[in-house]
């Protein structure tokens, strides 16, 4: 496996970047998961735009989107990867051991592997006991500072489910873990507006520019309601993934509705069509 690590492409055991990084010291960071398809990465250019708000967002200094893609495409064609799954990880860089950050260089680190891509499956989700706080600084950036939702997830998975879903701090949906939460609503797919909380997933902004969709904010109690006949997750590995069960409430008979399989089915002729991202 090789890995790009700063300007360099290494072999995996030698890629290294130094203790005092403050993507390791202090979670001070951004990154960006992108899907690989037949060797190609989907809707790149997205990715590495929502890269840059995210570090932006951060107060990192701008990372030069033409290197990352330039980064991406070379990890991807150095270790022959066709279906997979590529990371790009940007940090502020080398600093001291405490918050205060040096101005020495960002650090970049794109690594691959390949992956089980979830398009059409289904799963149980479980609702976290923590709540999002769609007014603090980190809402809606991609960071590094991921040990909430480890632990969130970790949740879920001892609950029986592969996903945990958040709720605002107003009580609304939010987003999960690593995912956004879509649910059929009086024969509508509706998904949380980005007010209120989730991030601006790439996946999730596929299906509403070229599948369909509306957002709207979504309380939690819905999910208890007739009104809800689908739920579906989106994420770059999870692609178009129903739902057949929040907690305890069935929300399908163990199988993927019939609108979250049409999305499911649009989604696989886009990753067809990826050139017109």
């Amino acid at each position: 496996m090789f890995v790009y690590v700063n300007s360099e492409m290494v072999k995996e055991e030698d890629a290294k970047v130094s203790v005092f990084d403050h993507g390791l010291v202090t979670g001070d960071g951004v990154f960006e998961t992108i899907a690989v398809y037949q060797g190609r990465p989907f809707a790149l250019l997205r990715h590495l735009r929502r890269l840059k708000r995210s570090a932006l967002g951060l107060m990192i200094q701008e990372p030069d989107l033409v290197e990352m893609e330039t980064a991406v495409d070379l990890v991807v064609s150095q270790n022959k990867l066709k279906e997979g799954k590529v990371r790009v990880t940007y940090t502020a860089g080398q600093a001291g051991l405490s918050s205060d950050r040096s101005f020495k260089s960002p650090s970049v680190v794109v690594a691959c592997e390949s992956c089980n891509f979830g398009n059409g499956t289904t799963t149980k989700v479980t609702v976290a006991p923590w709540l999002k706080n769609e007014r603090g600084a980190l809402s809606g950036l991609k960071t590094i500072s991921y040990a909430e939702n480890v632990l969130a997830l970790a949740f879920a998975q001892e609950k029986g489910g592969s996903e945990a879903i958040f709720q605002n701090l107003n009580g609304d949906l939010c987003e999960g873990t690593g995912s956004n939460v879509f649910v059929v609503w009086n024969d509508e797919i509706v998904t949380p507006p980005l007010s209120d909380g989730p991030l601006a997933g790439i996946t999730r902004e596929l299906v509403l520019e070229k599948i369909g969709g509306i957002e709207r904010t979504i309380p939690m109690e819905i999910f208890q309601s007739k009104e809800v006949t689908e739920v579906f997750l989106t994420s770059t590995t999870r692609e178009i993934q129903g739902v057949v069960a929040v907690d305890e409430h069935q929300i399908s008979k163990g199988v993927i509705g019939p609108i979250t399989l049409e999305v499911s089915e649009a989604f696989e002729k886009l990753k067809i069509e990826s050139s017109n991202l």
